[in-house]
């Protein structure tokens, strides 16, 4: 896989690098981008996977929780399983490379149904790259991990988890630190199957009757934004090393009430109104505007729900060429001689020591998004794609 693999060598100076499922965890956790959620219940999925219908889909996640309903649940089990021994009976027959397929992950609802799927699917989990685990706690926690930890080792396979923190006991303030750092225990214990942490922000907003607007983003929800900073305050600590990734973003049609927040200008100067207009009329806007919040708090990656989302993500998580020389130059002077140095377009200092951790991630999301040449941007690369017009992700086709 290699996110934007056909793109011209005039949009990246430096061109995003290919990955699969064995690259390091420390890469493979800043490589998922965009992840697709899709319903177990859809009749498809092996077919969009073997014909790579979405080429840019670098990670998939087959739900078996909320998007499955309870009278549905046994007949999507059935069908997960029936989908995981086609596509190993594929991959066995050289009919499917593995390291073609997109970063596959299962999300179980509970600890016992992973434990009856771990058990039933046995080596032919080697075509996963992991487990989401919802509503993760420290006592589930450490059961979901034993349990993934025993299956690694039984079947020699490498697999990682992905919890999701949506508990009321992180949401209330009262039970949150304590909740917290037992979850963060938990993690350190099985650090190295850990590949990164996501926000359940639906099912937070959800405890409280609430829903975001689709001009608006999930920073704006203050009881959701200062869940979010604790969540990034006791996990993304530079000594942990926890990738934290996005909440999802659940909206893909328009029906605006507030003023768009896409800029005209970096359209404008490509002379790609058309662009920015079909941004605006799939709503993506407000998706673009909620990653560029999520960068700034130090979270990479995003869930979502539609795959007219997946450019637009990984766009903005390629990297300018102004951030990559002050990341490299930070980088290649952490020699003791310097403390700080003026950046290469003179416009801000770059301190060694608070800016080597920012520096270190920007040299690995362009490691794996790539970098853009210094007169090219986001726009540049959503000029010629299309924007929207897939069908949704959560329904049959």
């Amino acid at each position: 896989m290699q996110h934007f693999a056909t793109e011209a060598e005039t949009i990246f100076y430096k061109k995003p690098q290919p990955f699969t499922k064995w690259e390091t965890p420390d890469i493979l956790s800043y490589a998922l981008g965009a992840t697709l959620y899709m319903p177990a219940s859809m009749p498809n999925i092996v077919s969009l996977i073997q014909s790579q219908k979405y080429q840019e889909l670098t990670s998939l996640v087959i739900d078996l929780e909320d998007a499955v309903g309870e009278m549905e649940l046994v007949n999507c089990e059935a069908k997960l399983i029936e989908d995981i021994n086609e596509l190993y009976t594929l991959y066995h027959q050289k009919q499917l490379l593995l390291q073609d397929l997109p970063l596959l992950f299962i999300r179980v609802r509970h600890v016992e149904q992973f434990h009856f799927l771990t058990t039933t699917l046995g080596k032919k989990q080697e075509i996963l790259t992991g487990y989401v685990f919802p509503k993760f706690t420290a006592v589930h926690g450490a059961r979901y991990f034993e349990l993934l930890e025993q299956t690694i080792l039984e079947n020699n396979l490498i697999l990682y988890g992905m919890p999701i923190l949506e508990s009321r006991e992180v949401l209330y303030k009262e039970s949150r630190m304590e909740a917290l750092l037992s979850i963060k225990a938990v993690l350190h214990q099985y650090k190295a199957l850990v590949l990164n942490v996501r926000i359940g922000a639906t099912d937070f907003c959800g405890i409280y009757g609430i829903r975001r607007r689709m001009d608006s983003t999930i920073y704006d929800i203050s009881v959701i934004r200062d869940c979010i900073a604790d969540i990034v305050n006791v996990l993304g600590r530079e000594e942990d090393g926890f990738v934290i990734s996005g909440p999802v973003w659940e909206y893909f049609s328009n029906q605006r009430i507030l003023k768009p927040a896409l800029r005209v200008t970096p359209f404008s100067e490509k002379d790609a109104l058309d662009t920015r207009k079909a941004l605006l009329d799939d709503c993506l806007d407000g998706l673009m505007k909620e990653v560029l919040m999520d960068k700034q708090n130090g979270i990479v990656g995003k869930t979502i729900i539609h795959p007219s989302h997946i450019r637009v993500v990984h766009a903005l998580y390629a990297i300018s060429y102004e951030e990559y020389l002050d990341a490299l130059s930070i980088v290649e002077n952490n020699d003791g001689r310097k403390g700080v140095m003026k950046s290469h377009y003179a416009n801000k200092m770059n301190e060694i020591k608070p800016h080597m951790r920012w520096a270190q991630r920007i040299l690995k999301q362009a490691h794996v998004y790539g970098v853009y040449h210094e007169s090219v941007d986001f726009a540049s690369l959503l000029l010629n794609s299309e924007i929207g017009g897939s069908v949704y992700a959560t329904t049959n086709e």
